[in-house]
């Protein structure tokens, strides 16, 4: 059964035009890998699903579980159950780790969510969300904070970037955990180990979806034919 339908999706984003006509469906329960160069529109679509400010849906129709997106803001997107890890997580002074992964009830408690993401929950629970953590540690707690809730969509905007090989583990971690409680995942990567993850994949160039299929046709795909001009130029594959 389908959950997520974009069709036709057309996003501004700072007085330009990032999506162009996309299209893309995510079925319940499917992990779904995003892959594309930089500037091809990966985190507007993430921005756009989400109902984060700064993006400006100017056509198409974006539908979660049959119901409209469009029109309702973040916080009513996130009580569907949709939610987004930040590329570049954000800081919380004063909130410590704990309180964080316990600000609403969800599957895992705060201890085991750090523990899924290769983290020690004795050395980490009572420290704050701020600049005390580097930016992989960081990006490890929102992975966390993912698993405490309740979600039917998680959107993961390139959780590997800042993270070192030894803790992509913790990212398979979470992704393995959201397959077997039922979570769509959207997983916004460049990391072959991480897309292979996947029951489907798909290239976006310029604004578009333009392949799609399993994750190991798709990486191929796209290293093959790597677009260097989708940066507001025209683009080769766009009608590919």
């Amino acid at each position: 059964m389908t959950l997520l339908n974009i069709r036709e999706l057309q996003v501004r984003k700072g007085g330009y035009e990032v999506l162009r006509g996309l299209d893309l469906t995510l079925e319940q329960g499917e992990i779904h890998a995003l892959i594309g160069t930089n500037g091809t529109g990966k985190s507007t679509l993430a921005a756009a699903i989400m109902g984060c400010k700064g993006v400006e849906i100017s056509g198409g129709a974006l539908e979660f579980d049959g119901t409209s997106l469009l029109g309702l803001d973040l916080t009513a997107r996130a009580k569907l159950g949709i939610s987004l890890a930040w590329q570049e997580p954000a800081r919380f002074e004063g909130l410590s780790v704990a309180h964080y992964l316990t600000l609403k009830k969800g599957p895992r408690s705060a201890g085991q969510a750090l523990e899924l993401v290769g983290l020690e929950p004795s050395s980490y629970l009572s420290r704050q969300v701020d600049a005390s953590l580097s930016g992989g540690e960081r990006k490890r707690i929102e992975l966390a904070s993912l698993l405490t809730l309740p979600l039917r969509l998680a959107i993961l905007d390139e959780p590997d970037s800042g993270i070192d090989l030894l803790s992509t583990q913790g990212i398979i971690n979470v992704v393995r955990d959201f397959r077997l409680s039922g979570t769509a995942v959207l997983l916004i990567t460049h990391r072959n180990e991480i897309s292979h993850l996947a029951d489907r994949a798909s290239q976006i160039c310029f604004g578009k979806i333009i392949y799609s299929g399993a994750p190991d046709a798709v990486a191929e795909h796209y290293l093959g034919r790597r677009c260097q001009r989708c940066n507001g130029q025209e683009c080769d594959h766009e009608s590919t």
